[in-house]
């Protein structure tokens, strides 16, 4: 059984940045695809970010491509999102995926971006 655990959500203003962790009980050369959803009131969770095993390439919701930068280290087991300037409208629960032949996910960390 693979554990994963979030860390880094928080209350921002608009304009200012997190930074999400996610790290895996393994090795995260054992999953082939590692992702980070989002979900806001009343909304399905939907896609934002995802990364390969080797980390050679990454893929963006339009809203947030320029803003967002998914990452990973693999010697820490752990996957990053870096979030800059941020928006009212990236207020949500943020989860983070590993996907093997199973999916593990995070359980989530709220971020809420408000003045």
């Amino acid at each position: 059984q693979v554990q994963v655990v979030e860390s880094g959500g928080g209350l921002v203003q608009p304009g200012g940045s997190l930074r999400l962790s996610c790290a895996a009980s393994r090795s995260t050369f054992y999953f082939f695809a590692m992702a980070w959803y989002r979900q806001a009131p009343g909304k399905q969770r939907d896609l934002v970010a995802n990364i390969t095993r080797g980390g050679d390439m990454t893929n963006y919701e339009e809203s947030v491509k320029g803003r967002f930068t998914i990452s990973r280290d693999n010697a820490k087991n752990t996957m990053y999102l870096q979030m800059n300037s941020l928006k009212p409208e990236d207020t949500a629960v943020y989860y983070c995926l590993f996907r093997a032949r199973g999916d593990y996910w995070g359980q989530g960390t709220q971020v809420t971006v408000s003045s």
